[in-house]
């Protein structure tokens, strides 16, 4: 199927991309285009008018600085996977965003496309909202940040305003000494998943001294599991300790778990605590 008639718009800098955005309404923002052109084939997304912000320079590049890893709204997933600044500050992300889709998806898609996509089956919202990461977002009002705990809202529904771009992901370096993995069960064919899980765990005297563990997939956004958090805190990560947490995971499932044709919403539930635990193990055997 083809998409319905859209006017084409180029952008040559942040602020000509958020002027046209506010002079086309309806207009959709064009990055990767692997979330936005496969639904405007399948007419399920017909927008009035596209805004290319593929060639925007100032959008590009990853940088390492205080304590933190800054990445550009335009960095592909095949980019944040080799980059050893991301590999040496944030192995999680790095080992994520290896694992999005297939090698065309992860040349070609993009950190900032993803996010804004806010698709509850997406890797890299799982794992940014367990690594507090930080999404900068300039408008016509100018420019501010959105937690990424924050900033999905709903089923993909984001706290992006009207006429707001997202320009940049800032995401913490991993404490020294902490471990952190991700682990999700794939779908097959696509490779999204159809949940995951994030822990990044810190230890002191034996003992857990923080703990940050986010589950996606499973209702329609991302989010932490305060807790499987509290269950770990001040633990000694013991096989029991990693037990305990995985087990109240399920305390933290509202009445909106997802259910479509790859699994059941009692089937998420029933494995959410699974993969949460795979996640916690690998983690511990992680940490320096």
């Amino acid at each position: 199927m083809y998409a319905s008639q859209t006017t084409y718009h180029r952008a040559g800098s942040v602020s000509e991309a958020v002027r046209l955005l506010s002079e086309n309404e309806g207009a959709k923002i064009l990055a990767g285009g692997h979330s936005l052109i496969p639904l405007m084939k399948l007419r399920l997304s017909s927008p009035e008018a596209l805004v290319d912000i593929g060639r925007i320079e100032s959008l590009k590049g990853i940088t390492g600085k205080d304590g933190a890893v800054c990445i550009g709204a335009l960095a592909t997933h095949a980019e944040i996977a080799s980059s050893d600044v991301v590999s040496e500050r944030v192995p999680l992300l790095a080992e994520a965003a290896g694992k999005v889709g297939d090698p065309a998806v992860r040349n070609r898609g993009t950190i900032g496309g993803n996010v804004s996509h806010a698709d509850p089956s997406s890797d890299l919202p799982t794992v940014l909202t367990a690594l507090d990461a930080s999404y900068c977002v300039t408008g016509p009002g100018g420019e501010r940040t959105i937690a990424a705990a924050d900033f999905a809202t709903g089923l993909l529904e984001t706290a992006l305003g009207e006429n707001e771009v997202l320009t940049c992901v800032c995401v913490p370096s991993e404490p020294s000494g902490s471990g952190s993995a991700y682990v999700k069960f794939s779908h097959p064919a696509s490779r999204y998943a159809v949940l995951g899980a994030a822990a990044v765990l810190t230890a002191d005297g034996g003992r857990c001294s923080s703990a940050s563990v986010a589950i996606g997939g499973v209702e329609p956004m991302a989010a932490r599991s305060a807790s499987a958090e509290a269950a770990l805190a001040g633990s000694d990560l013991s096989d029991g300790a990693l037990d305990a947490a995985a087990a109240a995971v399920c305390g933290d499932f509202g009445d909106n778990v997802l259910e479509d044709i790859f699994a059941s919403s009692e089937y998420r539930k029933a494995m959410g605590p699974v993969y949460v635990r795979r996640a916690l193990c690998e983690a511990r055997a992680r940490m320096g």
